[in-house]
């Protein structure tokens, strides 16, 4: 696809992400076979700019739109469900606030590429369209009550001390509205949005603030979100991060329990430790791994029937909740598991031991290089050399500028050594070329 990444299409807002292209998106819905489609957007402050092009082109297009303000991503997923709609989501998710993008949801789950293609088409003017008449903007109505509804079986009140970091996103509104429902002793932190400062220091890409707020404040529990809502990484009154392997582990374990793990089956991806594997092997639960991506776990979990998946980012597809990623959900989930098992997070998970890993960004550099055959080459030895005892992943990010590289093996040593050698390989590549 042209625009269209892992996660929708992402991109500086006003010289990516401009008025032109969501107007034109905006259009391109109404030859998608719906007659209603719902925003929502983060707190970024491009967010206006982009909602009103685009209303206005679902609005040419002949379509009803409902504008639901700022809302996290789960929350317009959930809605196109109840609406039996599209939804389009304004939001670069755990990016800084220059970035933007927009999420499209069918019934709860991202497009299909053949409407990715569609909506690229109109964009780049392929396909041209004319004004319809009959589109009008819905009345406004707050669409938080209907969406607790996912949250009818959680009966439960947590005594627990607990910090939420809410990134400064899109999750203002909701996780304080679900949480103050179950919890008596609650503290916010990124919860004071700008239009500038969303992910900025917080948030679940950064927790080192969140960790020491825990420590600091003698606190028994952290939750993080990203800037969107539909990631959540956990923080342990040890100071601890339980990232999403760990928290899908807790959740594999608990579905066993209570006979709820389709298949006894979990998916998740190339990115997740070995440690993670070896655990959820000895509880009698398989995995399989899929590319990065949750469209990539969601299609696995289909042709497998699993009913859990995700990331170690924290984005998880907990099938038994909810058919999309919904970061708070997820962390209701995990409240509801430790009072149900007067348990602490740490004890949970005192069987996982992770194996070293460490993921490496490289910025400004041409991310066609995954592809060039020497670096395939090599990742390819460095895997044969490896075996079981460890892994080697070489991608180019899909909503950022930038090549990843992961490993993980026995040793810190061993993992820093291969990064190194992927790193030199691929300078030399860039010098030759020069």
């Amino acid at each position: 696809m042209k625009y269209f990444g892992t996660d929708g299409i992402r991109g500086k807002a006003y010289e990516f992400i401009t008025h032109k292209m969501a107007y034109s998106i905006g259009r391109s819905l109404g030859l998608l076979e719906k007659k209603m489609v719902v925003v929502a957007r983060d707190t970024r402050e491009s967010g206006l700019m982009i909602v009103e092009a685009l209303k206005n082109g679902i609005i040419d297009a002949g379509l009803e739109v409902l504008d639901i303000n700022i809302l996290a991503t789960p929350i317009l997923a959930f809605m196109t469900i109840q609406n039996d709609c599209f939804g389009v989501m304004i939001t670069a998710s755990h990016n800084p606030y220059i970035d933007n993008g927009l999420k499209i949801f069918n019934r709860g789950l991202k497009t299909l590429p053949k409407e990715e293609k569609i909506v690229e088409d109109v964009i780049d003017g392929i396909i041209k369209l004319e004004n319809v008449l009959g589109g009008e903007e819905l009345a406004y109505y707050n669409p938080l009550d209907s969406y607790s509804s996912l949250f009818k079986d959680f009966h439960f009140k947590s005594k627990k001390n607990i910090v939420l970091d809410l990134a400064n996103g899109a999750t203002i509104k909701s996780a304080k509205f679900i949480f103050n429902q179950y919890c008596d002793n609650l503290d916010y932190i990124g919860d004071t949005p700008d239009g500038y400062n969303i992910n900025k220091d917080v948030g679940s890409t950064h927790l080192d603030n969140l960790v020491n707020y825990v420590l600091n404040n003698k606190l028994d529990l952290g939750i993080s979100f990203d800037g969107d809502g539909d990631r959540v990484l956990v923080v342990s009154k040890t100071g601890k991060i339980i990232d999403g392997d760990l928290l899908i582990y807790i959740f594999a374990c608990y579905l066993k329990e209570i006979g709820k793990l389709s298949n006894n089956l979990v998916v998740l991806t190339k990115m997740s430790n070995l440690g993670i594997i070896s655990a959820l092997k000895e509880k009698g639960i398989e995995t399989i791994q899929t590319d990065i991506g949750d469209k990539y776990v969601i299609r696995a979990m289909e042709e497998k029937d699993a009913i859990l998946g995700g990331e170690n980012s924290g984005h998880i597809i907990n099938k038994y909740l909810f058919i999309s990623g919904d970061g708070v959900l997820n962390a209701a989930f995990l409240l509801k598991i430790l009072e149900e098992k007067n348990i602490s997070i740490d004890e949970l998970i005192k069987d996982v031991t992770f194996y070293p890993d460490r993921l490496y960004n490289i910025r400004d550099i041409d991310k066609s290089l995954v592809k060039d055959k020497r670096i395939i080459d090599l990742v390819n030895d460095i895997s044969t050399r490896l075996g079981e005892n460890g892994k080697v992943l070489v991608r180019a990010s899909g909503t950022e500028p930038l090549i990843r590289i992961s490993a993980s093996a026995k040793t810190q040593e061993e993992v820093d050594r291969i990064i190194k050698t992927i790193e030199d390989k691929l300078n030399q590549i860039i010098h030759k070329k020069e």
